[in-house]
């Protein structure tokens, strides 16, 4: 049996044991031998074969049932999330902003802050001075939007805004170069609406008014 090398033992160490896996040597449902007999197999140390473990863990291929021991749920690890982001049709990653910032507006509407709304408010008005530039107006409309998510006192919502960003921002900055024009009186005014009614704590309307906007870049992207 092959042993790991010494660099990035861990993940050495997860890669034999999913290789195992895969060639049938255990199966769906099975329950894997203990850290003591993987350990000499696999030529590394009980506490290098737990972070292979939480690894495959992690990746939907091991599940740890407490007291009972480690079992294989699936014979492929599940793509990794940047993996899936990078590849993703821009239609489905505006679907799942509708999702977050929706809920996120209304959220906000209900829990934000004075100094949070003083924030959102400069970010509002950071967005309106930026109107030249493609990549610096996207990135200051990307600070408002990021801060609703933080008036939303939501640091899941928050987190899976975060992962968006990135594939969100390389979208938008290719679309409103293709479509040749950008940050108009109509779109600001919006946001100055969604501002309001986060402001006023209309939870309805603020979350009315993202969808709205959401559903119209998705359009546009489309």
């Amino acid at each position: 049996m092959s042993l790991v090398r010494r660099e990035s033992l861990a993940d050495q160490a997860a890669e034999l044991l999913l290789s195992r896996i895969r060639s049938g040597e255990w199966r769906v449902g099975d329950k894997l031998p203990g850290e003591t007999t993987l350990a000499p197999q696999l030529g590394v140390g009980r506490s290098t074969v737990r972070e292979a473990i939480r690894q495959l863990a992690g990746r939907g291929v091991l599940t740890t049932r407490q007291g009972a021991g480690v079992f294989v749920s699936a014979a492929e690890a599940a793509e990794p999330w940047d993996a899936v982001l990078r590849r993703a049709d821009i239609v489905a990653v505006i679907e799942a902003r509708i999702a977050i910032e929706t809920e996120a507006a209304a959220l906000a509407a209900e829990r934000r802050t004075r100094a949070e709304l003083q924030s959102l408010h400069r970010a509002l008005a950071s967005r309106d001075d930026h109107r030249s530039d493609i990549e610096e107006h996207v990135d200051t409309d990307h600070e408002f939007h990021r801060g609703i998510l933080l008036a939303a006192h939501s640091p899941i919502l928050l987190e899976l805004f975060d992962d968006f960003a990135p594939r969100s921002r390389e979208a938008m900055i290719d679309m409103l170069r293709l479509r040749g024009r950008h940050g108009t009186d109509a779109d600001q005014a919006t946001h100055d609406d969604i501002y309001e009614a986060i402001a006023s704590g209309d939870t309805e309307m603020a979350a009315s008014l993202t969808r709205a906007h959401l559903n119209t870049l998705k359009e546009l992207l489309g």
